[in-house]
């Protein structure tokens, strides 16, 4: 007992990206998008999960726990170019002859070449998608439904994030169909709810990897740190006290005349000055 007392006073937690350096300085509205990108439980895609503690084996009738355990999926960088569902290449083993012992298999998704249209954005953009993208797309009825309802944990590809956040972008500025006021309106009527679950600053920040992030962060720390001229200031500092009446040879009570005179004193080409 006491060696396990001993032990855990020279335990140290290990550093992460978000305990030192850049990634402690980042703003909660970045850190709560990547708990949602990365951390959330993402929704079962290669295999079916099945709900309760409890079932019923077919094979021996028995009563066993229920298992969900996740398939071993890989996410290689093209799925951050293309719009996936969730799908990635599933590493395992298959058993092709009988008798011959099992061999590495991968599986991986079928992908298509296709045009993807946000009416929020206007836009159209081609890119690589699977069988399950496109389905999921009509099933929300377009691609701007199928991004903002669906957690970044299921986008996973960084093409998809992006569009979203463009999309959260140009409904919390309004700026979309400038041109078309109706149009504007009715769109913005349309997409409006999904505003809520978003602050400006989340909408910000929302959709960017970590290296993006912090080169988002080091060039807002580094114009709020950027040094004034001094000019600047003293200019302001002058022109703060003429308002206030301060200035040497300015008081509350002088009369016009007065001030008349001391303008009069400054300026070389007055008659006030050459008689002197």
């Amino acid at each position: 007992m006491a060696a396990a007392k001993g032990q855990s006073l020279y335990y140290f937690k290990k550093p992460t990206r978000w305990t030192s350096g850049i990634g402690l300085e980042l703003p909660e509205a970045y850190k709560k998008f990547w708990k949602e990108w990365k951390m959330q439980k993402p929704t079962a895609v290669h295999y079916i999960e099945e709900q309760g503690n409890w079932k019923i084996d077919e094979r021996s009738g028995q009563v066993v726990p229920v298992q969900n355990v996740p398939l071993l999926v890989q996410y290689p960088k093209e799925q951050d170019e293309g719009i996936w569902g969730g799908e990635g290449v599933v590493q395992g083993f298959q058993k092709r002859k009988p008798k011959r012992r099992r061999v590495p298999h991968f599986w991986v998704p079928s992908l298509r070449r296709t045009v993807i249209y946000s009416e929020v954005l206007n836009m159209y953009t081609r890119t690589n998608a699977t069988e399950r993208a496109l389905q999921l797309i009509h099933e929300n009825y377009g691609l701007d439904h199928y991004l903002l309802k669906t957690p970044a944990c299921d986008l996973k590809s960084l093409l998809a994030l992006k569009i979203k956040r463009q999309i959260l972008i140009a409904l919390a500025d309004k700026n979309l169909y400038q041109e078309e006021p109706e149009k504007q309106e009715e769109i913005y009527t349309k997409y409006r709810q999904y505003l809520s679950a978003y602050t400006r600053e989340e909408i910000e920040w929302y959709g960017l990897s970590y290296p993006e992030a912090c080169k988002k962060w080091v060039t807002q720390k580094t114009e709020l740190n950027k040094p004034q001229p001094l000019k600047l200031q003293f200019r302001s500092d002058l022109i703060q006290k003429l308002k206030e009446n301060k200035l040497e040879g300015i008081t509350k009570g002088d009369s016009a005349e007065s001030s008349k005179s001391w303008i009069s004193k400054l300026n070389p080409f007055s008659k006030s000055s050459k008689t002197q």
